[in-house]
């Protein structure tokens, strides 16, 4: 009979020792003092999706070090904000996935990338690695507001392949998974360049082939070029 794999206890929600102390008994510091570092937030963001294992994480945060990782992944654990599971294979084999008290964040991560959009978005920097993944991840943390239903999948061709994500969207709220969709309201697919276009601040979208529902792909990607969308608008 497989062994089943095995899953650390979780800590329980008490604050935990403190590694940047601001001396400060407010709830914001508090808070930044667990999830304040420069990496945190962005893990979270990546384990949107579902649990990851160790060398997927590195190639979603190309600007990390391996100790580095490490070094947060182990105090994310120690902050119950990841489970670790360890499974007793050949070579072995060690998932990260998000806690309740970690999914707490998305809305977090939703806020901060809005402030980026509003304040410092631009095209790809020369040193920057594009990974539309990463912008799709954010959508979780995101209300598309109430009225917006259903299923988008989204394909980034790549000289490497193709890479789907499946958005489902239910009152507003999206949960994104990564493969492709059985079913889809809308398909939203082009070339990585194309997707820069229509997720740069323009919001050039002509690049993309859309198939299925217009306005549950328009709700998307408004949500993903909010500052580009709300200037279409006023125009």
């Amino acid at each position: 009979m497989p062994e089943l794999p095995r899953r650390e206890a979780a800590i329980p929600p008490v604050p935990p020792p403190k590694r940047h102390p601001y001396n400060q008994w407010a709830p914001d510091a508090r808070a930044l003092d667990i999830v304040g570092d420069k990496w945190t937030l962005l893990i979270v963001r990546d384990l949107a999706t579902g649990p990851r294992r160790f060398v997927e994480l590195q190639r979603t945060l190309p600007g990390i070090s391996t100790e580095q990782l490490r070094s947060r992944l182990n105090r994310m654990v120690a902050d119950d904000l990841l489970t670790r599971v360890r499974y007793r294979e050949v070579p072995p084999r060690v998932d990260y996935e998000l806690t309740e008290r970690a999914r707490a964040l998305l809305p977090v991560v939703g806020a901060v990338a809005r402030w980026g959009w509003q304040w410092a978005w631009g095209a790809p920097a020369e040193a920057e690695q594009v990974d539309v993944g990463a912008i799709l991840r954010v959508l979780p943390g995101l209300d598309l507001g109430p009225e917006v239903e259903g299923t988008v999948e989204v394909v980034v061709e790549r000289p490497t392949g193709a890479r789907h994500h499946v958005l489902e969207v239910e009152g507003g709220r999206v949960t994104i998974t990564e493969g492709e969709a059985e079913q889809a309201d809308a398909r939203l697919r082009g070339p990585e360049a194309a997707w820069v276009d229509a997720l740069g601040p323009a919001a050039e979208r002509g690049g993309l082939q859309l198939d299925g529902d217009d306005d549950l792909a328009a709700a998307f990607l408004d949500a993903l070029a909010p500052v580009a969308a709300r200037a279409a608008t006023v125009a």
